[in-house]
């Protein structure tokens, strides 16, 4: 949580800052109402078993962890999570749930439980919600309609066009819902919502309000005004010399950074020649205005001066042409040819059959291609004809050799001495062509190790046109490893801004462009690791992460197990034997698949490997229980799970906790049952005596009672059995984690700033 003072280092001395807020994060999914998702916040979670809370000088302790509020402040500001993140598409989603919130919120209900037994109980928590749209730099009250019921989110059923039929009523979710709710206590409300003086405004910010109230009121007349000025853009060849080498190569100029003029549209031309004159200081009789034409590759060249007759137009009807021409504002260039002591001098004649050419020369030793002048050709004329001229203007001998290069379509030539064929390995691009096509597909590339995908390690330079070898090559180079082939990438999710789920396959890609573009978006970010072995000998393997849980300690280990890709299930295991401790050395162990706290796959030993996927799925090893391997003929193997109910629909069960397998005899009542699961779990009797059991199929729970047979609500060998099992209801105590362990799930939550 931040707090921003905007313009924190500049106020004045004395000026002191007093903010009160509270801002919480509340849950919608699986809650219905603010009152739901304050419940969930304040539940209490018990830490126990492997989870025990550490007490300095106490070591590990049976403990609960909860919050509780010790005061609540005069207005409260709550974030509705609506976002989060879908590791399927690997993308954010936003949550339409149905979320009710109340005009009067009560934060004292229920003998005030979410407040602290140190809170001040004097205090009245009675909040009233108050309704505003904000529409950039609108702001209106809203109705309570609007606010409330349109703001919910969820469905909505369309009223039947003819009632009489019996037609399925057709429903849509509401993507209109609210996500931050303002609520202020009743008891401040006179405080907070009162009138405010000019003299209770500090003198620094009347003069800011006063210069934001100037500015706006200038705006508003400019755009009240804007059909009679016309914006005019004039570059020069200072603006050329300025700009050519840096950011403009295929170009001549970026009209945005030329001087511009607003002028008046009535103004005539030769007018506005006075005003370029008393800008630069060119007399009129020194100027020529050429009109600039783009070109079909989004380029500009001057493509004719102004006639004598255009000269005597208004700049309304000289735009107006120009706006014919396809241009959005009317641009120009200024003519001018100086002396040797930068002195105006007339202007030459130019016929229709010269040609006017900039040129550029290209240093290879400095990398450097930067604008030297220009001339008017002869069309019918020929290179050598301006070779003289072109060596004055580099500064070379009249003797030097020199190559010439036409850039794009024409009108840009680029030259520069020609090349000794003892220097051809001299520069890395010795030539124009080289370089051109180098600055066309450089590009800086941020390098991220994948174990800390947030921060910048290094940044490489790079052309998008470099092979996969030639990429991975530079970054063995700056990290200094020895073999390019042990280090592996993986491409960057724009949309997400982490690590995309599956690394760069050893040359799997052409390019590094290819590397970088993520759907219709280019990223400039890599990430790396660098391995134990070689790339191409790892994808040859097929590496799983497993996780062991031991049969007789509350253990579990995870395992990495890199194995040739036509291996089976049984030498997954045979590896983890020699990994783990078992309870005895001639242990059989069996491979699950649990997903989402359920198990939905036993492997066979003789399963190939090659297309097991542990990326969203847990690989779970665990020992083969000696009461499964002699099951009789009316025993049931029946899957267990932990379940709560669903906050917002109570006919529905969410599960959590590890899932497991259990044996029932045909005549097993649940007390029995309840028994071994007790001693199974090490569940203390004052927790356990609140647990409740249910036989649970698709999700709907149907209750036992002790003295239930439960064996028979189960069949043998049952297709979907992970949606019909025998469901331990109580609450999750268990640590909440930003993501499970087993799913490639990234948290995304970002810092809020507040404004004072």
């Amino acid at each position: 949580m931040y707090l921003d003072v905007a313009d924190s280092a500049v106020l004045p001395y004395g000026w002191t800052r007093y903010a009160q807020f509270s801002l919480s994060v509340l849950d919608v999914k699986g809650c219905q109402d603010v009152y739901a998702s304050f419940d969930k916040y304040v539940e209490v979670e018990r830490l126990e078993g492997d989870n025990k809370y550490h007490a300095e000088q106490y070591g590990l302790q049976d403990a609960k962890k909860g919050v509780l509020f010790i005061d609540f402040p005069p207005v409260l500001q709550l974030q509705l999570k609506r976002f989060e993140y879908d590791f399927m598409r690997d993308t954010m989603v936003k949550i339409n749930d149905r979320y009710e919130f109340p005009i009067q919120l009560d934060l004292d209900r229920d003998d005030g439980k979410y407040l602290s037994p140190d809170a001040d109980r004097n205090v009245r928590n009675l909040y009233t919600l108050h309704r505003f749209k904000f529409d950039d730099e609108r702001v209106t009250k809203e109705d309570a309609k609007r606010a409330l019921e349109e703001q919910y989110g969820g469905e909505e059923e369309l009223p039947q066009t003819n009632p009489g039929l019996n037609n399925t009523p057709f429903k849509f979710t509401k993507y209109s819902n609210a996500y931050m709710l303002v609520y202020i206590r009743e008891s401040d409300k006179d405080k907070i919502i009162c009138n405010v003086d000019e003299k209770d405004i500090a003198e620094h910010l009347r003069i800011r309000l006063e210069k934001d109230r100037e500015e706006k009121e200038r705006r508003k007349k400019e755009k009240a005004e804007a059909h009679l000025y016309t914006i005019i853009k004039v570059a020069r060849d200072d603006d050329l010399t300025t700009q050519i080498g840096k950011d403009i190569y295929f170009d001549l100029v970026d009209h945005d950074k030329v001087p511009s003029f607003r002028i008046q549209k009535q103004m005539p031309f030769t007018q506005f020649k006075e005003e370029v004159a008393k800008e630069f200081g060119i007399p009129t009789q020194f100027q020529r205005f050429w009109l600039w034409a783009k070109r079909q590759n989004h380029t500009y060249r001057p493509n004719r001066p102004l006639t004598p007759q255009e000269e005597t137009h208004t700049v309304g009807q000289l735009k107006e042409a120009a706006n014919k021409a396809h241009n959005a504002e009317l641009k120009l260039f200024l003519e001018v040819e100086l002396g040797l002591d930068l002195k105006p001098l007339p202007l030459p004649d130019k016929t229709r059959e010269d040609i006017l050419l900039f040129f550029k020369l290209y240093d290879p030793e400095k990398e450097q291609l930067r604008y030297v002048g220009r001339l008017f050709v002869k069309a019918s004329g020929k290179p050598q004809d301006i070779l003289p001229k072109l060596r004055k203007m580099a500064g070379f001998s009249q003797d030097e050799e020199i190559e010439l290069y036409e850039l794009e379509d024409g009108d840009i030539v680029c030259f520069q001495k020609s090349p000794k064929p003892d220097t051809a390995d001299q520069y890395r691009y010795p030539d124009v062509p080289s370089f051109l096509v180098y600055i066309r597909n450089r590009q800086v590339v941020h390098f991220r190790s994948l174990e800390k995908p947030k921060e910048d390690d290094f940044c490489l330079e790079m052309s998008k046109a470099f092979t996969y070898d030639e990429v991975v090559e530079k970054v063995a180079q700056k990290l200094g490893v020895d073999d390019p082939t042990k280090i592996r990438l993986t491409s960057h999710n724009c949309y997400s801004q982490q690590p995309k789920p599956q690394p760069i396959k050893y040359r799997g890609v052409e390019r590094l462009l290819d590397m970088l573009i993520h759907y219709n978006q280019t990223s400039d970010i890599l990430y790396y690791e660098v391995l134990d072995i070689p790339l191409p000998e790892l994808q040859a393997l097929k590496t799983l992460k497993v996780t062991y849980h031991h049969s007789t300690k509350d253990e579990v280990s995870v395992h990495s197990i890199r194995l040739p890709k036509n291996s089976t299930v049984g030498d997954v295991l045979n590896d983890i034997k020699s990994k783990v401790e078992l309870s005895h050395p001639n242990a059989e162990l069996r491979l699950l698949e649990v997903f989402y706290h359920k198990i939905y796959k036993i492997f066979a030993p003789n399963e190939k490997i090659e297309n097991i996927n542990d990326q969203y799925w847990t690989l779970r090893a665990e020992e083969v229980p000696e009461e499964e391997k002699n099951l009789g003929p009316f025993d049931r193997l029946i899957h267990v799970y932990h379940f709560t109910k669903d906050t917002q629909n109570q006919t529905q069960v969410q599960n959590f906790g590890e899932p497991f397998f259990m044996v029932i005899r045909e005549d097993e009542t649940l007390s029995s049952i309840k028994e071994r699961i007790q001693k199974k779990l090490k569940v203390p009797d004052e927790d356990f005596s609140k647990w409740k059991f249910a036989y649970i199929s698709l999700g709907r729970p149907d209750y036992f009672e002790d003295s239930d047979t439960v064996a028979s609500r189960f069949q043998r060998n049952m297709y979907g059995a992970w949606e019909q099992y025998l469901g331990l209801e109580h609450p999750d105590t268990a640590p909440r984690k930003t993501h499970n362990a087993n799913q490639n799930r990234h948290s995304f939550e970002r810092p809020v700033k507040i404004y004072n």
